[in-house]
């Protein structure tokens, strides 16, 4: 079965054969199919993703170009023929055929949604399986060696966006299942590489008030207050106010 990886280093695989481009556009080019599989891209917008507003005079005759490279590749490694190509001819675009779990971009949104389900439906062991289980398909940024124009730049910033919000899922799966100072490692790191999401500075400050850390809770109020002000000019939201009252309440309890 053929193995497509797009959240981390474009990666495409067959057997464990490595099959993945080398010249930058063809990676392109590659990976807006992986992220359109199995609909059709248009030749538009290949051109748009590769060149921009001003595109060469060969525009589509390099795309076609790129594509021919793409089939070769792929048959070389097994996947498709000249006469049944992995990447077919469409009417206006070209359309990669892929199978279920061959993409993992894919499968991330499929277990992303399940765990959220999950979650919803208050099955907590299982959510944050489901969601650890997607985040682990992640080795880097998405399409991290991946030249990016407006197209692929935006779906870039979608899985990311998805990556968040699944880290945050699963952060409350396992919250609820009282695994408070198991997470206080990987909330520090959290609030370091996203210093001005807020959510993940609360839930810091819950697991440390939670784990009998109070005086570490106060400070990590403390050191968001300090990015938000030195940052965005701005004051720690209500919520986080709350909970900082909270923990001094305890405190003084």
């Amino acid at each position: 079965m053929p193995e497509f990886r797009i959240l981390g280093p474009l990666e495409a695989t067959h057997s464990g054969q490595p099959l993945t481009p080398t010249p930058p556009k063809i990676r392109s080019v590659l990976a807006l199919l992986l992220l359109r599989a199995n609909r059709i891209v248009s030749v538009e917008s290949l051109i748009e993703e590769l060149w921009g507003p001003e595109p060469p005079r060969s525009a589509v005759t390099t795309v076609q170009t790129y594509i021919y490279h793409l089939r070769r590749l792929f048959a070389a490694g097994g996947l498709g023929t000249e006469d049944e190509p992995l990447i077919t001819t469409r009417p206006a675009g070209y359309q990669i055929a892929t199978g279920a779990g061959e993409v993992d971009a894919v499968v991330f949104e499929e277990l992303l949604s399940r765990g959220r389900d999950a979650l919803e439906d208050g099955s907590m062991p299982e959510a944050a399986e489901l969601l650890r289980t997607a985040l682990d398909l992640w080795t880097g940024p998405a399409l991290a060696d991946v030249p990016q124009g407006s197209l692929l730049q935006a779906h870039a910033v979608h899985l990311d966006e998805l990556r968040i919000s699944a880290m945050e899922l699963r952060i409350r799966a396992d919250l609820k299942l009282g695994r408070h100072h198991s997470l206080i490692a990987e909330l520090r790191s959290l609030t370091h590489e996203h210093p001005l999401n807020e959510w993940f500075h609360g839930q810091l400050i819950s697991a440390l008030n939670r784990s009998g850390r109070r005086g570490e809770a106060l400070q990590a109020y403390q050191d968001v207050r300090h990015v938000l002000s030195d940052e965005l000019g701005v004051d720690p939201s209500p919520a986080l106010q709350k909970l900082q009252r909270q923990v001094l309440s305890v405190g003084a309890g």
